[in-house]
């Protein structure tokens, strides 16, 4: 059980890692636009300072809480490591990242980064450790309101779209190609990582019966 729990939180852990990188290329290739959470981040980065990888620790944070006080229990670990790992893995990848001032380059670092993202929620949800807070406001909302989980997405990213525009995020193409896009690469890789995990956990188990 204690090395399932290690292989699990090694998952959890690598996958926001993957997140939190193309998160941050497709930051750093703002020039084609961002992801409309990234947009609104960096909006408030530009009005009121501190990092974006803290914004999203803030906001993170305030809807973690809210969807906890809505649904009257406190969410699992894996919610607040996701909210505090993911922030902190966006600025230490911004940091590390070069600039890129090309169209060319801006281009090459967001289609990778939007594929880097779906394979990282991919990785970390297939843990099974907890969805992150952005993910925890939209299932309560589905469960509140009857709505589908399609149009409160929608809803919500094309608020905090709106939000990040407003503020002077990088709004761009890009913005509607990881709307558009991120979801059905989620939906090729979660499958690959948890079919991944099983395998690992099947083999881990025989070789523990084999070393009994």
């Amino acid at each position: 059980m204690k090395k399932e729990w290690i292989l699990r939180w090694s998952f959890f852990v690598f996958g926001l890692m993957v997140l939190a990188l193309g998160a941050a290329l497709t930051i750093e290739g703002k020039l084609v636009g961002a992801g409309p959470w990234d947009v609104f981040h960096y909006g408030m980065f530009l009005k009121l300072g501190l990092s974006i990888g803290t914004w999203s620790i803030i906001i993170g944070f305030i809807l973690l809480t809210a969807a906890s006080f809505a649904a009257k229990k406190l969410p699992k670990i894996g919610a607040f490591l996701n909210m505090l790992l993911l922030g902190l893995f966006i600025d230490l990848f911004l940091w590390l990242l070069p600039n890129v001032e090309s169209l060319m380059g801006a281009s090459l670092f967001f289609i990778l980064g939007v594929i880097l993202m779906g394979y990282g929620v991919g990785i970390y949800v297939s843990a099974d450790l907890g969805s992150g807070p952005r993910d925890s406001i939209m299932l309560l909302i589905v469960e509140k309101s009857g709505w589908s989980i399609q149009w409160v997405r929608n809803g919500m990213e094309l608020l905090v779209l709106i939000l990040g525009w407003a503020l002077g995020g990088p709004v761009g193409v890009g913005s509607v190609i990881i709307a558009l896009f991120l979801g059905p690469i989620v939906g090729f890789s979660l499958p690959q990582c948890k079919t991944l995990l099983k395998h690992l956990l099947v083999r881990q188990e025989e070789d523990q019966n084999l070393a009994a």
